[in-house]
């Protein structure tokens, strides 16, 4: 079956589906978008997701295309048309199409909104997650406000292709004073051995992702020491595990930093613990449009001790 996308009120065929070349979006990166996983036909951690749109929307002045429940309707619909159970679903909201000036256009100029979805293996997915992925660090030179979700991500961009050609799953991005920011695409996690769990704390320094909320809630439930800090390169080596998260690599473990080993190079179970009580309580509070469906997230291992 081939993909529908949602622009501005149509549902096309994702080869027809097009904006306008004077898009803000296009011409000035001036605009903000999210990421939700689909798991079983559910949108996950949609509460946190749209939250994080109207504060997006809200920083840079662009005006709310609809409400939520209209966009949920939205949301709902290209699920249901592409026919996607597990996936990922894209949603990109620009300032909208006017003659090219760098000045906002009027009010006149209403939003420009895009919706597209497509399926992701869950299997391959997991598996990935049982062997863990490399990463590499570089540093970070992207804008000061990397807290709203734009779509200005070439220094993203040519971070994660700097961890694809050096043969790695990630880039983490290093501020100047040698601590870790976050991934290109993900937030980054350590495991100190203290079995104390570290992640940057929420600023203009990071993006706060969902996900990373999701967990640190996770992580509370299972009673593991948390803090907020920044750690370094070194700190991560040293540490007991290290992990990555994101609404596409949902809670991954990093087993090796440009080229040495964390710890011993294995996956710990920490951070697949994390990774199926976050999976567990996201598909518990999952937007589905109809009646929640009956049956497991994930098949999910034997329970793993947890410190």
């Amino acid at each position: 079956m081939s993909r529908i996308a949602y622009v501005n009120g149509a549902f096309l065929p994702h080869s027809d589906a097009a904006i306008h070349i004077e898009d803000r979006g296009n011409q000035f990166a001036d605009a903000v978008y999210e990421v939700w996983a689909i798991r079983a036909g559910g949108l996950l951690d949609t509460e946190g997701h749209l939250k994080r749109l109207g504060r997006s929307l809200g920083e840079l002045r662009i005006r709310k295309p609809m409400t939520d429940a209209a966009l949920m309707a939205v949301l709902y619909e290209t699920v249901r048309r592409n026919r996607v159970r597990d996936g990922l679903l894209y949603l990109q909201v620009s300032r909208g199409c006017a003659p090219r000036d760098h000045c906002f256009p009027g009010e006149h100029v209403g939003p420009t909104v895009i919706v597209t979805v497509k399926r992701t293996n869950t299997r391959a997915a997991n598996e990935k997650a049982e062997k863990g992925v490399s990463v590499i660090t570089i540093p970070d030179i992207r804008w000061g406000r990397r807290d709203i979700k734009t779509v200005s991500l070439l220094p993203n961009a040519l971070a994660k292709q700097a961890a694809k050609e050096a043969g790695a799953a990630e880039a983490w991005l290093i501020d100047p004073d040698g601590t870790v920011t976050e991934g290109s695409s993900s937030n980054a996690w350590i495991l100190t051995k203290e079995n104390t769990l570290v992640t940057r704390a929420a600023s203009q320094s990071i993006l706060n992702g969902i996900t990373r909320q999701a967990v640190i809630a996770a992580a509370q439930g299972d009673r593991i020491t948390f803090e907020e800090r920044a750690f370094t390169r070194d700190e991560a080596l040293d540490a007991r595990e290290a992990f990555i998260t994101s609404a596409s690599a949902h809670v991954t473990p990093v087993i090796r930093i440009d080229g040495q080993p964390v710890a011993d190079g294995e996956v710990g179970p920490v951070a697949l613990a994390l990774r199926w009580s976050y999976l567990a309580a996201a598909h518990q509070n999952s937007a589905v449009p109809h009646k929640r469906q009956a049956g497991p997230l994930v098949a999910r291992p034997a329970k793993r001790r947890i410190g």
